[in-house]
């Protein structure tokens, strides 16, 4: 596969989530800022239609279930700064975003230990129909011990263990979504009355560790029939997983030196189970604070960090790293903080602000308060432009994943005055791909391509329940 012929295209994809404060700890407050309006649909239909005038490749639905209860031992914090916490369902919101759309697709986040997989692979087949094949799935395991406690567990599996639960999910999602009906089975015959041929309709017969699954699909097949999976896991057990199944990866960095590292070990990864270096698309998390000038960018980023909250920005560090942040004093430096987790990302923090001076506590805060995990960048659109040309060309990433600071101000300015200038010089796309969004992400059909383990699930393939239906996996 050559990338060296034309100018290597970047791609957007916007990082929302059912609440206020996403990312960007405090900025709700700002009076341009709409996420405290995630309940009302018309916030949602807005945005969807503003991303497909701005071609990004869809918008990426976070989701928790559970609190961050880490800072100071409560969620008292989190739900006082509005920290992921009200949040809402994101499934939900997807019919009426596709309603108003024909090319976006929709990432939606939905963990693995919560619901089973007999009733959620009907979820995402009714919303692969609903969008004529525009749903993707991030697959998570879940973190918070929160969310555990509150459907009946002490406390969530060991790391490593909930990936194993996560395989086995996957089994029967894939016998249920590629292996349970054939192409052909729904034949609406109105002579002889026959809607659905039994014939070509199975039974999966799954008896697994956690879970027995004997009976078929209750949804006929779907335009990808299996939903393009996403993954976000950046851990060794995580890359392994996200490359015998994701189709699209999501990581954070804080340098293009951390982000080309990570880049190349999952493409080694993906080669590694088989499958093409360029069979996923990776995303890194961004957040753009840009304008028509560098002054009225830099002026923009100044009035941002004017409402951003320090707290809030430790509520979500102290979740993400398992350490509790409140136990030291804001001035505190940060060698003092014993952990392994927090030094790793402090490191990088450093490395990225290229400032040899000491971090305190609060710097962390500060850091955290506009995007995250992630970078943040500012300047002109002609600026951020030269920016992401330099991330993709040194990283060998294929996009951003792009966080707001404001909502929907951050996605507007991208696409005014961003995204006009990546158009510009070629490496930014006018129009969709035709098809599913797995064809737009990737141009190889609508279905999941042969060498992907899924299809292997097919009727007639390797892993089939069904291997007698002669020719079947032909037609699927």
């Amino acid at each position: 596969m050559d990338h060296g012929v034309m100018a290597r295209q970047i791609r957007f994809n916007a990082f929302d989530m059912n609440c206020v404060a996403h990312q960007s700890s405090g900025m709700w407050r700002h009076p341009d800022d709409q996420s405290w309006r995630y309940k009302d649909l018309r916030y949602w239909t807005e945005l969807a239609k503003l991303l497909e005038r701005g071609t990004f490749d869809g918008i990426f639905i976070a989701d928790v279930l559970g609190t961050y209860d880490v800072y100071g031992g409560s969620n008292e914090a989190a739900i006082r700064h509005g920290a992921q916490v009200p949040v809402g369902d994101p499934l939900l919101l997807v019919s009426a975003m596709a309603l108003v759309t024909e090319n976006l697709g929709f990432g939606i986040t939905a963990g693995t230990a919560y619901e089973h997989p007999y009733p959620f692979a009907r979820r995402m087949s009714t919303l692969d129909h609903l969008t004529n094949g525009r749903i993707g799935w991030n697959v998570v395991t879940g973190y918070l011990p929160s969310a555990a406690r509150n459907m009946g567990n002490e406390d969530q599996l060991e790391h490593d263990d909930r990936y194993d639960h996560a395989d086995e999910y996957l089994e029967v999602l894939y016998k249920l979504w590629e292996g349970s009906w054939e192409d052909d089975a729904v034949i609406r015959d109105r002579e002889t009355g026959v809607f659905t041929d039994p014939s070509k309709v199975h039974e999966i017969a799954h008896n697994g560790t956690h879970f027995t699954v004997p009976g078929i699909h209750i949804s006929e097949p779907s335009p990808q029939r299996t939903p393009v999976i996403y993954q976000a896991g950046a851990s060794s057990r995580g890359i392994g997983f996200a490359a015998g199944n994701a189709e699209a990866i999501f990581v954070a960095a804080p340098t293009k030196e951390v982000l080309k590292g990570t880049v190349a070990k999952i493409r080694d990864a993906l080669e590694a189970a088989g499958r093409d270096r360029y069979s996923a698309r990776i995303y890194t998390l961004l957040t753009i604070i840009t304008d028509e000038t560098p002054e009225k960018a830099r002026a923009k980023h100044e009035d941002y960090l004017s409402y951003a909250s320090e707290e809030g920005a430790l509520v979500f560090m102290s979740g993400w790293m398992g350490i509790d942040l409140s136990q030291y004093d804001l001035d505190e430096p940060i060698g003092n903080v014993k952990s392994n987790a927090i030094q790793s990302v402090v490191a990088n923090f450093q490395q990225a602000a290229e400032d040899g001076s000491e971090w305190k506590v609060r710097d962390i805060g500060r850091h955290g308060a506009i995007g995250g995990l992630g970078p943040y960048i500012v300047g002109s659109g002609e600026e951020i432009a030269d920016q992401l040309q330099a991330w993709v060309d040194e990283t060998d990433v294929d996009g951003f994943n792009l966080a707001y600071a404001i909502t929907p101000g951050t996605f507007e300015d991208i696409v005014e005055h961003v995204i006009p200038v990546l158009r510009a010089r070629g490496v930014y796309p006018d129009e969709y791909a035709d098809g599913t969004l797995r064809n737009k992400l990737h141009g190889r059909g609508d279905r999941l391509p042969a060498e992907h383990k899924g299809a292997s699930y097919r009727i007639g393939g390797s892993r089939s329940t069904s291997p007698t239906a002669a020719g079947a996996a032909n037609r699927t």
